[in-house]
């Protein structure tokens, strides 16, 4: 069965310095796959490879066979990839929901004739779009603010939210980087539920974390990075004892 993502010897180079080094790997659809490792691992370089923002020395990246190496980011959005970031990107002198609906603007069929002139058409789609972002915000735990700016929000529910516009565009896998940074443990339940339910929908989910309560608990495989390169893949019950993984992250 082919992958959802494959990625083949990646590496990414910033002068001399390699942040990625030959990392390889692949994610099946519908799983909930984690990245995990020391600061400084390469986490966040190798999600910005694979989702665009930056380019590979070398290396290839696979969305459902096809090579994106090379993609923007909103190329790959229309192919079904869209993520979260370590720092949230909510519009804060919006409403909840009018960011929610932000997510949607590549589903949306209007044309600029339409709607500059509020036709038919547009208006349809506008309520639609209102609807499903509603059902989103719902979905992810945010349904008590349908009516409130994004600022009356509370630090977890906003962190939700985002994921919400992000699933608002139907992707087929969506990235979430560092989603429980600074949450408490509430929060962090409720973020572990919401991310079991998004895959148990069929959205696969590409997860960098440094809660390792979660990642455990949540995740199908992991792949743990240090210095660039990869230490260890394989089931959460595999990363606990492999011994190079407890030497250099997880301690005894």
């Amino acid at each position: 069965m082919t992958a959802l993502i494959e990625v083949r010897g990646l590496d990414k180079a910033f002068g001399g310095v390699h942040a990625v080094e030959g990392v390889s790997f692949s994610v099946q659809a519908g799983q909930v796959y984690s990245v995990i490792g020391p600061n400084g691992a390469g986490k966040t370089t190798l999600f910005n490879l694979i989702s665009g923002i930056y380019t590979p020395t070398r290396g290839e990246i696979r969305l459902n066979g096809e090579n994106t190496a090379r993609l923007a980011p909103n190329q790959l959005a229309e192919r079904g990839m869209c993520r979260t970031f370590q720092q949230m990107q909510i519009c804060m002198n919006m409403s909840a929901i009018e960011n929610v609906m932000l997510g949607r603007h590549l589903k949306l069929r209007s044309n600029l004739f339409a709607t500059l002139f509020r036709l038919p058409s547009q208006l349809r789609d506008e309520a639609f779009c209102r609807e499903r972002a509603a059902e989103l915000m719902t979905f992810v735990g945010c349904g008590d603010y349908l009516e409130h700016e994004a600022s009356a929000m509370s630090y977890g529910a906003l962190k939700r939210l985002e994921i919400a516009r992000a699933l608002a565009a139907e992707p087929k896998v969506i990235l979430l980087d560092e989603p429980a940074a600074g949450l408490n443990a509430t929060e962090t339940a409720q973020l572990e539920a919401l991310i079991r339910k998004i895959a148990d929908q069929g959205t696969t989910v590409l997860l960098v974390e440094h809660d390792m309560k979660l990642v455990m608990g949540i995740s199908d495989r992991l792949l743990v990075l240090n210095y660039g390169r990869v230490l260890a893949e394989g089931t959460p019950a595999e990363i606990r004892e492999n011994p190079d993984v407890i030497a250099a992250y997880l301690g005894g």
